[in-house]
């Protein structure tokens, strides 16, 4: 494991400029900066989503993407670095296709809402979405594996689809848009 960190306020960044872990310096606005700020923004709000009720397997998966998410961090933090691999990907896929099983078929658009859990999970969904396009952005401007992209890709599905299992955890059921609701 590299250096921990023993001093957190080192004044290095002052200059608008900021360390990356192969010891370089860049700019605090750049894509890469950009990319790793979404996604550790992401792996907050799903730290704030573990703070609600939930089966004990669906918290456990969601620590695992903590991890994960802390992974891809570090695989951007570090250019030419890898971290995450066709596993990760799969085991989202995995996750997607065993929670999806449970939910019945969507025959409408659903809003972002009904139980707190669901929310924050719709909540984590936008922001990975977020992240989505600023390692897109990234890939424009520097070279980067597509790993980092596909499993952002993949959890935003991910969430959308436990928004629907959280919502029925709490008794509850999809919130469907109402295309046909009085407007006025």
């Amino acid at each position: 494991m590299g250096n921990r960190l023993s001093k957190i306020s080192t004044r290095t960044g002052d200059d608008g400029t900021t360390g990356l872990g192969d010891g370089s310096r860049t700019v605090k606005d750049s894509p890469r900066i950009h990319s790793l700020g979404e996604v550790d923004e992401l792996n907050s709000f799903v730290g704030l989503l573990l703070c609600e009720d939930m089966p004990d397997a669906l918290r456990e998966e969601l620590v695992s993407i903590q991890h994960d998410l802390f992974d891809l961090g570090g695989e951007l933090c570090i250019p030419g670095y890898e971290m995450i691999k066709d596993e990760h990907v799969a085991r989202l896929d995995g996750l997607v296709e065993k929670y999806n099983a449970e939910l019945p078929m969507l025959k409408e658009f659903i809003l972002p809402a009904g139980s707190r859990a669901a929310s924050l999970a719709h909540v984590c969904r936008t922001v990975c979405r977020r992240a989505e396009r600023a390692i897109v952005a990234l890939s424009h401007a520097e070279d980067i594996r597509p790993h980092p992209r596909k499993y952002v890709n993949r959890l935003s599905d991910l969430m959308f689809v436990l928004a629907r299992v959280l919502n029925r955890f709490a008794g509850g059921s999809d919130v469907l848009w109402q295309h046909e609701r009085k407007r006025g």
